[in-house]
């Protein structure tokens, strides 16, 4: 109710002539119109900008994910190419490779689709 009361004294300000000074300063004005121009009409409003922020963010620790990716399949491919033990593996696994003298069985667990 205090609000209501404010603002029916201003608005009776106002009408007998007492403007307050802020209202009557173009520099005051101005500011204010150019503070409303930014945060909701520029094309680089407020908002946008904090919301490319976020997703500029967001980007860098994808970014940070994918580096610590690389940096793992670079050691597995190194290891894999070195060793031979664990290129026998990948080719067993992978590519479901045998050798002369053995049987290979594929066990397929059965999903259901819902």
């Amino acid at each position: 109710m205090a609000k209501k009361s404010k603002l029916t004294k201003l608005y009776v300000k106002i009408r007998s002539g007492n403007i307050p000074w802020y209202m009557k300063n173009k520099f005051m004005i101005a500011s204010a119109l150019f503070l409303v121009w930014l945060t909701f009409f520029d094309r680089n409003n407020f908002i946008d900008q904090y919301k490319l922020h976020t997703q500029l963010n967001d980007l860098r620790s994808k970014k940070e994910y994918y580096a610590v990716q690389i940096n793992i399949v670079k050691q597995e491919k190194q290891e894999l190419f070195t060793n031979m033990a664990s290129l026998e593996k990948f080719a067993r696994e992978h590519y479901m490779m045998k050798k002369a003298n053995e049987d290979l069985f594929v066990i397929v667990s059965d999903k259901k689709k819902d």
